[in-house]
């Protein structure tokens, strides 16, 4: 993945205004062709558990990259990226509650702290559009609609929970389309897990999303789920870590990977 073509000054100066402090909303349409990242920060004790849920749960959790412990330097996804102050908006969770939502975790930051960087839904929506598949929540100016489930995670040591899905509502030709075109992104959640009938998989109401904003839904369309790289956050909530600090939803680090270069096949 390090052997990666990278476009240092686009994702650089994308990264600028949110170190300042100046950018601290959703990152969907920034920088667009670049790949953006899911955040998981844990201390040392109980990263080699989170490796291997991710291992056992790549449609979530598609790993970009896992740093040293205490580094909060990123080289292999970017130029100069700092896991402190790069992200928007953090989330730090201490024993599966949410205590603070800050947008630099320098004065947080500890020796021992392991980041993991996931893929995100926000890769393969450049290669929607690009295939002319229109995506409600980016015309109506929203954050993606994501929800938990009732569809269960592979389990590694602590950390087990429900898989959290992204909402696209389509067409179903465009939906067959969209099949046919996110498989093509494995490191980013690849393929939906689930088209319509919501309710099978544990959602009840879809103008109530648990993350994100609620979209509206044409009457020809069906909801088309993807496992979320907010999956995470879901599992912090289940198993209730000591500490770990995650992104805010819709809040990436944005890299300097092109998108196009994540396509297989």
């Amino acid at each position: 993945m390090s052997a990666l073509t990278t476009a240092p000054s686009l994702g650089w100066q994308a990264r600028q205004p949110i170190r300042r402090g100046e950018h601290q909303g959703h990152t969907s349409g920034l920088a667009p062709g670049l790949v953006q990242g899911n955040l998981m920060i844990l201390p040392q004790a109980l990263a080699a558990d989170f490796l291997l849920f991710c291992q056992r749960n790549p449609k979530s959790c598609p790993l970009l990259a896992v740093s040293e412990p205490g580094d909060p330097f990123l080289p292999t996804l970017g130029q100069d990226i700092d896991i402190r102050s790069d992200v928007p908006s953090y989330r730090v969770w201490r024993d599966g509650m949410l205590v603070h939502q800050p947008s630099d975790l320098t004065a947080l930051w500890q020796d021992d702290f392991v980041t993991f960087v996931l893929g995100c839904s926000f890769s393969f929506e450049q290669a929607l559009i690009e295939a002319g598949i229109p995506l409600r929540h980016v015309q109506q100016g929203r954050n993606v609609a994501m929800y938990r489930t009732n569809v269960p995670t592979q389990s590694a040591g602590p950390f087990a929970g429900p898989m959290v899905v992204s909402m696209r509502p389509m067409t179903p030709a465009d939906a067959i389309r969209a099949v046919q075109v996110t498989s093509r992104f494995a490191q980013v959640h690849g393929a939906p897990v689930h088209l319509g009938r919501p309710d099978l998989i544990g959602i009840a109401d879809l103008a109530q999303p648990d993350f994100g904003d609620p979209v509206d839904i044409g009457p020809d369309e069906i909801p088309v789920f993807w496992a979320c790289g907010v999956t995470p956050q879901s599992v912090a909530m289940a198993t209730r870590p000591p500490l770990c600090i995650t992104h805010s939803p819709g809040c990436m680090l944005v890299t300097d990977w092109l998108n196009h270069q994540l396509a297989t096949g």
